[in-house]
Order: structure tokens, then sequence, then C-alpha cells
């Protein structure tokens, strides 16, 4: 009777491990992310106070280059930023992190890439963020020298013999 019964307690308690399980495994799948093709927030930009220092890339920041910074997208990651006050457009890459989190700002910008867009005097304004595809091109290498071909592999051709009915007639 002990035996049944602890086989009936085991039983049970696999059961609802396995529901456990399976119910943390449907709550998983249902927080998943979305992720999210472009952005649209404030920007800010970054210039003398921070020339020189170390990014997060590990390089050192240079004012008067294309870069920004932000939390949303990986290292390295090439974006297209519209102001959205002035139409203006700039392709930047992201090099390192920021802003700070509280500011609520979706992206810091370096001064070349602020004065492209026209912000500089502001200090911040409304974008539009999207990222950019990169396409590398790789190119074959071609061989400038004719090889021979194998005459294992070379096909070889010979007719068939034609019908008797369409064989022409002896002389």
């Amino acid at each position: 009777m002990q035996t049944k019964l602890r086989m009936a307690l085991i039983i049970f308690a696999a059961s609802l491990l396995s529901a456990s399980m399976i119910s943390a495994a449907s709550r998983a799948t249902a927080r998943t992310r979305k992720v999210e093709s472009h952005f649209v927030g404030i920007a800010s930009w970054y210039g003398i106070q921070h020339q020189g220092l170390k990014m997060a890339n590990g390089k050192r920041f240079d004012r008067r280059k294309l870069t920004a910074a932000s939390w949303y997208v990986p290292l390295g990651t090439v974006l297209r930023v519209v102001n959205l006050e002035n139409g203006r457009s700039v392709t930047v890459t992201v090099t390192d992190r920021g802003p700070n989190l509280r500011l609520h700002r979706i992206l810091d910008l370096s001064e070349a890439a602020a004065g492209k867009l026209g912000y500089v005097e502001k200090g911040l304004t409304p974008v539009f963020v999207s990222p950019l595809l990169s396409y590398a091109p790789q190119h074959a290498q071609l061989r400038c020298t004719l090889v021979p071909p194998n005459a294992a592999l070379v096909a070889t051709y010979t007719a068939p013999e034609p019908l008797p009915a369409l064989r022409a007639p002896a002389p």
C-alpha cells in the first residue's frame, strides 16, 4: 500500500513540475521584445569636452568625424539620422554608448554630425533614426591563364545510326 502511495505521489509531483516548466516556457516566449527598425526621439550632441577620450569601441573620440552614441543599437551600426525640424539628414556610425538614460534622449551625435543636421546652436533636436543595411560586395578573383580541359571529363559525341526506314536505298 505504501509503495502505491509513494508512486502516486511521485507521479503527481512530476506532473506538477512538467506543468510549471511548460507554463514558464510559454511566458518566456510571450515576453520577447519587438525589435524596432527605426526610432523617433530627441538627439543631443557632444564635442570638445569629450575630444580624445576613449569610447566604448576602444578608439579615441574625434568630434570632426560622423559618429554617434546610442544604447539602442549595436556598436558599429550605420544609422541614417534625419532632423525632423529642417529635413536634413546625415549618415553616422555608432561608436559609443550614451546618452545618459535619465535624460530620455535616443542619440548623442558628434559635433560634426550635429553641424550637418543644423542644430549645434540649439543643442537638442527631434530626429528620426533608422539603421542602414551594409552591403560590401565580394569580387571573385579570376585567373588570367587558360587551363586545358581534362581529357577524361570531355564529352564525346557519336551520331546515332539512322533508322532503317530513313536510310537511302543502296545503288
